[in-house]
């Protein structure tokens, strides 16, 4: 692709691009059809939420300009969504994008709002978001934009994307579907909105859409939303000089086609159970995981200092310093992070024999780091 058209100007389109835009239509669920390709993650949520806050205004919602999004949750680091979820270091940046909205994770091993089981922390946490369109007043509410499976995992209960949908049906709020991580077989699906049969008004991707060889991201839409844009006078008004980027688009058409024929969806899932049984029967032998979830070749586990209460460990028992450390001795390619959780997503492509490996390795690792901790 590179020696037949390396580039090509802004305002116009390339055969790669149409290709890969009708790809991903083909592959979207439901019916998202319409592409804004750009190059990255934060940029494909940037651009939703420009476009959802346009789309309120093409119909007659000026007014509506609030942003929900969920504690905890990453969608960026670029201008609105570097202030949607639980972003760190944000005070150099401050003061805070205006009409930024923020609702509970629906995380049923540490429910802030009670719930016991996965079904009744999804309903309360499905249900808070109703009460922040309310109380905000739905004449404000622009969108909700969360992460159909967020990364360390937290897994939904099945009630809540249903909740979601009705919810932002009933009181004209777009919902945004964050596939940053998600997307192209990381759970088990091409796409992690098909677990929960639920097709949002907008959804971005990125990352395993050319598995990160070549910077890609995109943001895709309905019917609904895109006819809004329709004439000259209603056009989407936004420039990148690298979106859709002809070299890209052919290494993301490459990528695809790899991922369909050579099963790694499939995989992904078979795989990836594997995976959650092994690391389910390491937490048997480690006192310090909490929980171990999972879903395809998305995993994680959570770190506690006393299973009962679930309570972490103080900061200076320096968990996530020392269980980055332990990884790198092992050579796995993981960080510690708060010492909290640790996520991981392996390539798709991950065979029983390499779990057990990784498995092996991670049971070292973490043996060596209990040692040097009190665990209740």
């Amino acid at each position: 692709q590179m020696k037949a058209l390396a580039y090509f100007p802004q305002g116009s389109t390339t055969e790669p691009l149409v290709n890969l835009v009708e790809k991903i239509a083909e592959l979207a669920p439901g019916d998202l059809e319409r592409s804004w390709p750009v190059t990255g993650g934060s940029e494909a949520n940037e651009t939703a939420i420009k476009i959802a806050r346009a789309y309120q205004k093409r119909v007659g919602q000026p007014g509506r300009y609030k942003i929900i999004s969920r504690r905890g949750s990453y969608h960026g680091a670029l201008g609105a969504v570097m202030w949607t979820g639980g972003n760190s270091g944000r005070e150099d940046y401050e003061p805070a994008f205006p009409g930024m909205v923020y609702a509970p994770q629906p995380n049923s091993y540490r429910c802030e709002l009670g719930g016991e089981t996965p079904s009744e922390c999804a309903v309360r946490c499905a249900q808070a978001i109703e009460d922040l369109i309310l109380f905000h007043g739905p004449s404000t509410v622009c969108a909700v934009i969360a992460e159909p499976i967020a990364s360390t995992p937290i897994i939904p209960g099945d009630e809540y994307w249903p909740m979601l949908r009705q919810i932002c049906d009933k009181y004209g709020v777009v919902l945004i579907a964050d596939e940053v991580i998600n997307g192209f077989g990381r759970t088990g699906k091409m796409f992690a909105m098909e677990h929960f049969g639920v097709t949002p008004d907008i959804l971005t991707m990125a990352k395993g859409i050319t598995s990160s060889y070549l910077p890609l991201a995109n943001t895709i839409v309905t019917p609904q939303i895109s006819d809004a844009f329709a004439g000259s006078d209603n056009i989407f008004r936004q420039a990148l000089t690298f979106g859709g980027h002809p070299v890209t688009a052919a290494a993301a058409l490459a990528n695809i086609e790899i991922i369909e024929s050579e099963g790694m969806v499939e995989n992904s899932e078979k795989t990836g159970a594997y995976f959650l049984e092994q690391l389910k029967s390491l937490q048997e032998d480690h006192e310090m995981i909490g929980d171990v979830r999972g879903i395809g070749l998305l995993v994680g586990m959570e770190f506690v200092k006393d299973r009962e209460t679930k309570a972490s460990f103080p900061a200076e028992a320096q968990l996530g310093d020392k269980l980055t450390e332990a990884f790198r001795e092992e050579r796995l390619i993981l960080l510690g992070g708060n010492g909290r959780t640790v996520g991981m997503g392996p390539p798709l492509c991950m065979t029983p024999a390499d779990v057990d490996e990784v498995v092996g390795r991670l049971d070292r690792a973490i043996g060596n780091v209990e040692k040097t901790l009190p665990i209740s």
